[in-house]
């Protein structure tokens, strides 16, 4: 273990919306949701300020939506948030080499292995951890004026105790955990606290009487190990008396990224176990958004109940983060599983993960083709039958002596484009704007930058020739 505080967790606040906020000044200081707007999307971020209202990661959009109407639903503009999410680990990696990124908006350091290392190593406790302090607020600083958003900081000898102190250090703030206090931090917490326990294992530790980490402590390795298994309830155990010798590891390549769930009942009825594949998709796909990866290979994890684990998988085309493809698949393979028993665990995976490519913007190309040519189909199909009732009028026209009907047969109006929530958009008279909503051929665009104050607000046609879909602004000018 170290003598010095060297290890930090960065955590920025409420990222997504945040972004949002800062891209579009009307919108600051107001509550924002991001995340899937449709009948099934989840929330994926939410500001403080929706957060006062009950809403908070992976709720349903339309729980969402009950509790805080008012707030600015938003679908995501995943390029923006890899463009600052650059801008803060090069921050990072300013100050050591060894960063472990997390997601897109989290990252453990080592900063002994960086430019201070030598003074951090001569430096007694006292004045390492000053110096740490030092560094993180320097840190958080450079964040705030290069991106315009505030990241909450936390400093310990270890990676467990740092994250448990940037959680603390919630919201824009900086919290040192000094070494040789861990058991003291930990000691009343509850044990969802530490990683690697969730509800079930917190529910079997509950049976046990067991509900703050200074219980496990006391509890003793033996009995944890005898609870939740050799390797689970070590861990645990080194973990509750503050011990974790864990490396910070630069770019972790992970091979797949899931989810899953233990049910207290066992599922037996086939409409809800496809709700919850639904629900762990969501999950599983705001984790693969946030990491920036795609994947190739959908994977079901199926338990029934007597506990034979099972598992299906397919393989797309092309790497794909499309919720709706990924859903899409996951229940076609919960179709393919017995369930008549009932289930008591289900998890949604997706592996062969790769970085977001051409590959991936060729298949969505081709995904949004093909919805193309269905809506062009469609309206040739509503045109055709348009032309022929114009025929049979310009028969009786023609017989009226009236222009023929060949010329005035309508024209197929071409597939109309969609424009989503919070979209960067472009237009050729009014300059930069987002989308802030669409419907019945009509599209509402404010026109405002991350530049200048709150902008006015227009509507036009969803064909508009001069309305284009644009880059994101960068938050802060060059």
């Amino acid at each position: 273990m170290r003598t010095v505080p060297s290890i930090i967790h960065l955590d920025m606040d409420a990222f997504f919306a945040a972004v949002e906020q800062a891209a579009k000044p009307s919108l600051r200081g107001k509550p924002v949701v991001v995340g899937g707007l449709g009948g099934r999307g989840v929330v994926a971020t939410a500001s403080y300020e929706a957060r006062r209202f009950g809403v908070h990661s992976a709720m349903p959009m339309a729980q969402a939506r009950r509790l805080c109407p008012n707030a600015a639903f938003l679908s995501g503009r995943f390029a923006a948030y890899r463009q600052n999410s650059d801008i803060v680990m090069a921050l990072l990696r300013e100050r050591s080499p060894l960063v472990e990124p997390l997601s897109l908006d989290e990252a453990f350091v080592d900063l002994e292995a960086g430019p201070y290392g030598p003074a951090l190593a001569e430096a007694d406790p006292e004045t390492g951890a000053q110096l740490v302090l030092a560094v993180a607020e320097d840190l958080r600083a450079d964040i705030l004026e290069r991106t315009g958003l505030t990241a909450s900081v936390g400093a310990a000898g270890s990676k467990l105790m740092a994250k448990i102190a940037s959680e603390r250090a919630k919201p824009d703030g900086l919290v040192l955990v000094e070494v040789g206090s861990e058991r003291a931090v930990l000691s009343p917490m509850p044990v969802r606290a530490l990683p690697g326990i969730g509800p079930a294992t917190e529910q079997t530790l509950r049976r046990a009487g067991l509900t703050t980490v200074a219980d496990l402590a006391d509890a003793g390795e033996a009995e944890l190990v005898h609870l939740l298994g050799r390797a689970h309830g070590t861990g645990v155990h080194l973990m509750a008396v503050g011990h974790d010798e864990r490396a910070v590891v630069p770019d972790r390549d992970a091979k797949s990224v899931s989810v899953e769930d233990t049910f207290e009942v066992d599922l037996a009825d086939r409409d809800r176990i496809l709700y919850e594949v639904d629900q762990l998709t969501a999950r599983c796909v705001k984790r693969l958004r946030a990491a920036g990866r795609s994947g190739r290979t959908v994977v079901l994890k199926v338990r029934r109940f007597d506990f034979s684990t099972l598992t299906r998988s397919e393989t797309l085309r092309a790497p794909t983060d499309d919720e709706g493809v990924i859903a899409e698949t996951a229940r076609r393979l919960a179709l393919q599983v017995d369930t008549t028993g009932g289930v008591r665990l289900l998890g949604v995976g997706v592996s062969q993960l790769a970085d977001y490519t051409q590959e991936d913007l060729f298949a969505q190309a081709a995904h949004a083709a093909e919805v193309e040519v269905e809506a062009a189909a469609a309206a040739e199909a509503a045109a055709g039958a348009e032309a022929a009732a114009g025929a049979e009028a310009g028969v009786a026209s023609a017989e009226a002596g009236g222009p023929d009907a060949a010329d005035t047969a309508p024209a197929v109006p071409p597939a109309l484009r969609r424009w989503l929530p919070g979209q960067d958009v472009h237009h050729a008279e009014h300059g930069p704007g987002w989308v802030q909503g669409s419907g019945v051929g009509r599209v509402t665009v404010r026109f405002e930058t991350p530049y200048g104050p709150p902008g006015r607000v227009r509507t036009f046609a969803v064909d508009d020739p001069d309305l284009e879909p644009s880059d994101p602004l960068p938050l802060r000018r060059a």
